[in-house]
């Protein structure tokens, strides 16, 4: 299983490099987790990448999950109804 750790903020300021890192990261195999527990700072930008992420790698395959959701990334989740929308257990970071 291959790991990513969002350790910046998910923002319409990060959107495009974030995007980049993103999808760079489903080529990096076909089990992957995305480490949500360093994320200080998201909006709808944010969500629309979580988003595309967990859409484009359902389109090639591959199984991705959002892992140790920060207080930030929850926030957003529980605004826009989409807690369990991705079928991922929600698991809080500790902080």
């Amino acid at each position: 299983m291959q790991t990513l750790t969002i350790d910046d903020e998910l923002t319409i300021f990060t959107a495009a490099e974030q995007k980049r890192n993103l999808l760079n990261f489903l080529s990096t195999g076909d089990d992957l987790e995305i480490n949500l527990s360093q994320v200080a700072e998201m909006d709808t930008a944010g969500l629309q990448l979580l988003i595309l992420s967990k859409r484009e790698a359902g389109l090639a395959g591959k199984q991705l999950r959002f892992v140790m959701h920060s207080k930030a990334v929850l926030d957003i989740l529980e605004l826009a109804n989409l807690t369990t929308a991705f079928g991922d257990q929600v698991v809080l970071a500790q902080n």
